[in-house]
């Protein structure tokens, strides 16, 4: 029986077919019927992640109104197939029609459906890179990372102004697509690079010309991320270390070493002599 069972899954992935659908659209679970199959009854059925009853065909009549997450959502068409709206990011899962003929056959169709979210507009961000030795002259190599915020299962892919396809090296994409490395001349000022955001239902892009990011690092007065650092940083500690300094000083200096410190003198260390 167990074997049975186990054979009987595996037919039914083999067999299933795969539907996409978008959050808050539409989607068509199609009945397909051999040529010269007569229906006679049909039922539709939700297996996964829930097992329950849809939608069925009797004596000619449709009927949907059955007490399942779908109700109000379903409708069954005239051809059998059952029209699922407005669709939930909840509502993947496997679906089955039963169709019966008027001679008592029957045929079982199972199909796969996955709901995904609507892709948004990516994020792309530019980061200028520290030159090399061997970087010619006149150059700049930019880092571009893209990112679509709470999304998943997306595809990333980039493309340069003016080219169908951009025939990027391997070795210039990083993290599956998300970043692409890229080096700018002087020829490249207008130059623009798309990034790409897609799944099975919907598809954005956001574009960026890199090279004004390259200008701005590099214009007179502007100073980069290191710079501030190289300036901030030592200035903070010299601020820090002369204020502990001048409380020290007050603290240690003749007449007020009693009035200023006497709150900072714990019993542990208070003279019981004095």
């Amino acid at each position: 029986m167990a074997l049975w069972f186990l054979w009987s899954l595996l037919l039914w992935e083999a067999s299933s077919a795969q539907v996409h659908g978008q959050v808050g659209g539409s989607v068509l679970l199609v009945a397909e019927r051999p040529s010269g199959f007569q229906v006679r009854e049909a039922i539709w059925r939700s297996l996964w992640p829930s097992e329950e009853l849809l939608a069925t065909f009797f004596r000619g009549t449709p009927e949907t109104l059955y007490r399942s997450r779908f109700l109000g959502r379903a409708q069954l068409h005239s051809n059998l197939s059952l029209e699922l709206q407005p669709l939930e990011s909840g509502d993947s899962g496997n679906f089955s029609v039963l169709l019966v003929d008027t001679g008592g056959r029957s045929r079982t169709q199972v199909l796969q459906l996955k709901v995904y979210d609507v892709v948004p507009r990516p994020v792309v961000q530019v980061f200028i890179a520290v030159p090399g030795e061997t970087q010619p002259p006149k150059t700049c190599q930019v880092f571009l990372s893209c990112w679509a915020p709470n999304i998943s299962d997306i595809t990333y892919s980039w493309r340069r102004e003016g080219t169908i396809d951009f025939g990027m090296e391997p070795s210039d994409l990083f993290t599956d697509g998300q970043v692409l490395r890229a080096s700018l001349g002087p020829g490249d000022k207008s130059t623009t690079y798309s990034c790409i955001v897609s799944n099975p239902v919907s598809w954005d892009l956001a574009t960026v010309t890199p090279w004004e990011s390259c200008n701005h690092e590099a214009a007179p007065g502007n100073s980069s991320y290191k710079d501030v650092l190289l300036v901030v940083v030592p200035i903070s500690l010299l601020l820090t270390l002369a204020g502990l300094l001048s409380a020290w000083h007050s603290c240690y200096s003749g007449k007020k070493q009693k009035d200023v410190c006497n709150d900072r003198v714990t019993p542990e260390t208070e003279n019981p002599l004095v």
